[in-house]
């Protein structure tokens, strides 16, 4: 039985890696736009299971790991912005304030003793610090919160404007490694 992540993600294939994981990449494409009145958990979860079934459909004897990760302040998603503009709208959101980052985690597939069929959802709580608007001009003009869901990377350029994480950090960066680990050893993917 094999691990497959449905993500491009270099920073989840980095944690998977670096918690000495094994998995092979098949990027999922599914449609993650939000639907009208969908609460964050459900979104989340939603597309987790939707990028794990698209891989399970093409490989079905895998196991196959799907996770989204959205930034919630307020009950509103930060997604991935649009453009420099929207990463600069959604860092003077998250200045001076906490936010959760919940990344939902679906395991799809087949194993030796049967089907599975799993999602949970990992929350932390992130706060930052107030924020200039001339951090902010600095901070999108590096292009770093471009493709960066809540428009900021926690590993990176960020972390300088980060105060407190209380919960998984992993999670913050994309993916609940501890959590991940978890699910794999109860469907006996991982014996250690």
């Amino acid at each position: 039985m094999r691990l497959v992540l449905a993500s491009a993600s270099p920073r989840r294939a980095d944690l998977l890696r670096a918690a000495g994981i094994d998995f092979d990449v098949r990027p999922a494409d599914v449609d993650e736009s939000i639907r009208a009145g969908e609460a964050p958990e459900h979104y989340a979860c939603r597309v987790a299971f939707a990028k794990a079934r698209a891989v399970s459909e093409r490989i079905p004897d895998h196991l196959v790991l799907g996770a989204d990760t959205i930034v919630v302040v307020d009950g509103e998603i930060l997604g991935k912005p649009s453009n420099a503009d929207d990463a600069g709208r959604m860092l003077r959101i998250l200045s001076g304030r906490s936010h959760q980052v919940m990344t939902a985690v679906a395991l799809l597939g087949a194993t030796s003793s049967g089907s599975v069929d799993e999602t949970c959802i990992e929350t932390t709580t992130v706060e930052f610090a107030p924020l200039s608007d001339s951090q902010i001009a600095w901070y999108v003009a590096s292009g770093e919160p471009l493709d960066k869901a809540g428009a900021y990377a926690v590993q990176g350029l960020a972390s300088r404007f980060v105060t407190r994480v209380e919960g998984s950090y992993s999670n913050v960066v994309g993916l609940p490694v501890s959590l991940v680990y978890v699910m794999c050893k109860r469907v006996g993917l991982l014996l250690s």
